[in-house]
């Protein structure tokens, strides 16, 4: 069992207490990127007989990858590659106090184009880095196209939204700079659309509304964002909310699915968000326990109850656990 199930919250993180707004701009940040380190050893384990023989006392969160994993050769603490493009994000929206395609692209190309990194690179890292070596090849004197990522419907900018939520909160074009945002490595029409659903949903939740009413506004918002296909976010949504009479796990893996596209994904984390709306670490143990894209789906659900719930909700030991700790604190102090 990891150090994470022993943690304990001191007094003085009395989680009655209102979370204040600085709170849960924090609580977003923290949640997205601990919910990621929480899965790095059960990631994308979709068989939950494997996932049960993989960890025989059961997965209780930062794992050490198996030999062959995905993540093989990364330690607890660690993000998985979601997490370091995560981490990525916050850096350029922190230093530059707002999110930039360009900022973001070329610091995204020097980590993920890198030699040196040794961590997996999925489909829309790929993608991206591909469409950036072809553009500079076919237009060597102009600066590169940074809304010319892969077509990929998948988790990567759900992964990594909180700090341009964050910083863009007040933004009265917020949709527009989340199309922005998810183009540079999803230029996928699906994504964009469900990705503006997860803005609102954050935006409403840092304002202090509860789980139930965000996910309702956003619902209106995202059909007046696009009316064609707004219905099937607005659909997802609904579904992942109706289906309360479900455990995360059943409804995960029998009714929306364990895979990566936002089809399955988003529902999925609706469905887990609103089943422990009131508890972080269970939530993001039920998400862990489902399988599949477990981590993808915590980066969505440790923000969303990272805003609502605020910061102190997320215990502090699994905040210190992670290993970019002290370089998180000071981005997100500085972006707060």
């Amino acid at each position: 069992m990891s150090d994470a199930t022993n943690a304990v919250v001191s007094p003085e993180e009395d989680l009655d207490l209102e979370p204040t707004p600085a709170d849960r701009l924090r609580g977003a940040i923290w949640g997205q990127l601990v919910g990621d380190a929480f899965c790095l050893g059960s990631h994308w384990i979709y068989n939950l007989t494997e996932l049960e023989n993989a960890f025989p006392g059961g997965v209780h969160g930062f794992e050490t990858p198996g030999e062959g994993h995905y993540h093989s050769g990364k330690q607890p603490g660690d993000q998985t590659h979601y997490g370091d493009g995560a981490l990525v994000m916050l850096e350029s929206v922190a230093e530059l106090g707002r999110f930039d395609e360009h900022d973001f692209l070329r610091r995204f190309e020097e980590k993920f184009g890198a030699a040196e990194y040794k961590g997996y690179c999925d489909k829309a890292t790929r993608g991206t880095l591909e469409n950036v070596r072809v553009w500079r090849e076919e237009h060597p004197a102009q600066q590169v196209d940074a809304q010319n990522g892969a077509d990929d419907d998948q988790l990567a900018t759900a992964s990594r939204l909180a700090p341009v939520v964050v910083a863009h909160r007040d933004d009265p074009d917020l949709l527009s700079v989340v199309e922005r945002a998810t183009r540079v490595c999803q230029n996928n029409e699906r994504a964009i659309v469900f990705m503006k659903a997860n803005a609102l949903i954050l935006r409403e939740l840092l304002a202090g509304r509860d789980l139930h009413s965000a996910l309702h506004r956003a619902e209106e918002g995202v059909i007046a964002a696009d009316a064609k296909r707004g219905v099937e976010v607005r659909r997802k949504i609904a579904a992942g909310m109706n289906a309360s009479l479900k455990t995360v796990l059943q409804a995960t893996v029998d009714e929306f699915g364990q895979s990566c596209p936002l089809a399955s994904s988003f529902p999925s984390a609706i469905h887990c968000a609103v089943k422990h709306a009131d508890s972080i670490p269970d939530a993001l143990l039920a998400n862990a326990r489902a399988g599949g894209d477990n981590a993808g789906r915590a980066g969505m659900i440790g923000a969303w109850l990272g805003a609502l719930l605020g910061v102190r909700a997320i215990p502090e030991a699994w905040r210190e656990k992670l290993t970019a700790h002290r370089r998180i604190t000071e981005l997100v102090e500085r972006l707060v």
